[in-house]
């Protein structure tokens, strides 16, 4: 599956059969006993870096940048004073490379969350009626089994998880529910409430761009069945029956500085900040969609994750959402449900450990239970709008009608053949495919880019990504020779086992901790904070060409084979 993106680039995330053991028995204590993200050799570093390079850009310009690394590696020179001085900080902190991550990749980046950063999920569909009560009888039933989870994590009893023998960081569990990202001027900051002295009791549910505290636990600390979640949504659904209130929720789709300012008028009000704290805080967000309009047995797909994506604009559902929310469940009246998960708290594997356990959850027979006492009535949260806030609110409804129009998206399933037949001619499914997306591109604009997918450092204490660098001089020398008729096949055959052989070896390296962009980040981070003028390593144009990625892959796998993600 590949469509270049021209207006708007977009992550893509296919899920497969996981790989990555949970074992019984494991659960989140297991932290103290990981290791240590370890900081790269800086000579190591500056020669991948050169490898990367050679491929994407000309000979004077590669001899310029092998010029400014050779500076940049001299004895007792820039690079050897930011090397010392993050090798201390990586000692005086649990992870040196975590915190310069979420910063720099998603906290500080002005662009809109929808679209850009949150990755969203279909959810595979078991039967369910396409109306109201079927609407609200599988949003009770997902919720029952996100809080299931819950108590999992909360209890630190969710099975730890293991990759080829290794146990991988759980904290990124913690990060998803209770969770929010609040808008600033230059950067954003995420909030964490579960850990707290008061951890929240309620979800947030949207229905018709309307907002509802809804406890979730009785009076004695047990949680509501999914009977009586019924009892409550369909009350919430009959208190907001209305259509024409302000979309508040359509606020979080605007670019984060334009948000801010937005929201720093919201909170100067009491009731606006009561209620803003209440979705903030919630456990997590049930957004209970209205019917998109229908489209062809082709496009339904693509319909469906373009409702999870961004909701479909704001004569739709990208009202009746708070994409700032660490995660939401997006329910269909048409019986399509799914995810929209903010990507600053967590990554595609620990979301995807979310959605599976909630899928497992629900495919297990549940025992029926009636409500066996009077609950109270859904908290509606309020809002007044001024003046200045109807007008964001029309700004940030074009805005997010343009982003859409602008996105350009075709979801597809491969059928030909499946990861068996490549793994049959001994060569790595994932590698494969990633040879053959930069072969797409080069028969497209004759040309190599730069190409990536992430790498989990979740080996390490508090590890998040790194950068996988797919492109090398063996997978241009592939896809160059590919097309050419007077090359032999066995030639091209030989010349794609040596691009595969090169992808996994950057992989092995890249989870281990020793990428090059994570490492990068780091010394360009320690420069600003000692106010050293910014090497010109990193101001040069090999280094922007390498960094601007043309295609931006990933692949998340999953024991559910329908389950998408982007």
């Amino acid at each position: 599956m590949l469509r270049i993106l021209r207006r708007a680039q977009l992550k893509t995330w296919i899920m497969k059969p996981a790989s990555a053991a949970l074992v019984a028995g494991k659960n989140l204590t297991q932290q103290s006993g990981l290791p240590s993200q370890p900081v790269p050799p800086l000579k190591q570093t500056c020669e991948l870096y050169l490898s990367i390079v050679e491929p994407i850009v000309g000979a004077e310009e590669l001899k310029h940048t092998k010029k400014l690394v050779g500076e940049f590696l001299k004895a007792g020179g820039v690079g050897e004073k930011l090397q010392r001085s993050l090798e201390r900080k990586a000692c005086n902190t649990e992870n040196w490379f975590t915190d310069i991550y979420v910063k720099n990749i998603y906290l500080n980046d002005r662009k809109p969350v929808v679209i850009y950063a949150n990755v969203a999920s279909i959810i595979p569909q078991t039967y369910l009626d396409g109306d109201k009560q079927g609407q609200i009888r599988r949003a009770a039933e997902v919720i029952v089994a996100l809080l299931d989870a819950k108590m999992l994590i909360d209890n630190e009893t969710l099975p730890a998880e293991y990759m080829g023998g290794k146990p991988l960081c759980m904290k990124q569990y913690e990060q998803v529910l209770s969770s929010c990202r609040i808008p600033g001027l230059k950067t954003d900051t995420l909030v964490f409430h579960s850990k707290g002295p008061n951890p929240p009791k309620h979800i947030s549910v949207i229905h018709n761009c309307q907002f509802f505290m809804l406890d979730v636990y009785n009076s004695d600390g047990t949680l509501l069945t999914a009977d009586q979640l019924c009892v409550q949504l369909e009350k919430i659904c009959n208190a907001s029956l209305q259509t024409n209130m302000e979309p508040v929720g359509i606020l979080t789709t605007q670019y984060r500085d334009i948000w801010s300012k937005t929201y720093a008028g919201l909170i100067k009000d009491k009731t606006n900040k009561e209620s803003l704290s209440a979705i903030e805080r919630s456990i997590f967000t049930v957004c209970l969609d209205k019917v998109m309009p229908p489209v062809s047995d082709e496009m339904n797909h693509t319909s469906t994750i373009l409702q999870m994506l961004h909701g479909g604009g704001s004569q739709y559902n990208s009202g009746n959402r708070w994409f700032d929310k660490g995660m939401q469940i997006i329910i269909g009246e048409d019986g399509t449900y799914g995810t929209n998960i903010s990507h600053a708290g967590a990554d595609g594997t620990t979301l995807n450990r979310l959605v599976e356990h909630t899928i497992e959850y629900m495919r297990k027979p549940q025992t029926m239970q009636s409500a066996m006492e009077p609950l109270p009535m859904p908290q509606k949260l309020h809002f007044n709008i001024t003046p200045d806030i109807k007008m964001d609110i029309e700004e940030a409804k074009q805005h997010i009608d343009k982003l859409t129009q602008d996105l350009d998206l075709s979801a597809s399933v491969f059928e030909y053949f499946g990861k068996n037949v490549i793994k049959a001619f001994k060569m790595s499914p994932d590698a494969f495919v990633q040879v053959a997306l930069q072969l797409t591109y080069y028969r497209m604009y004759q040309q190599c880019c730069g190409v990536i997918e992430p790498a989990s450092l979740r080996m390490f204490r508090h590890g998040r990504i790194d950068t996988i660098h797919s492109s090398s001089s063996a997978s241009v020398a592939f896809v160059k020779a590919f097309d050419d008729p007077k090359k032999q096949n066995s030639e091209k055959l030989d010349l794609l086992d040596k691009a595969i052989k090169a992808h996994i070896w950057y992989i092995n390296m890249a989870i281990s901790g020793q990428a090059v962009q994570g490492h990068f980040m780091g010394l360009q981070n320690q420069a600003v904070e000692e106010k050293i003028p910014m090497p010109e390593i990193f101001t040069d144009t090999s280094f922007t060409k390498v960094f601007n990625f043309q295609i931006s892959t990933s692949q998340v796998r999953t024991k559910f084979e329908t389950a998408k993600k982007l």
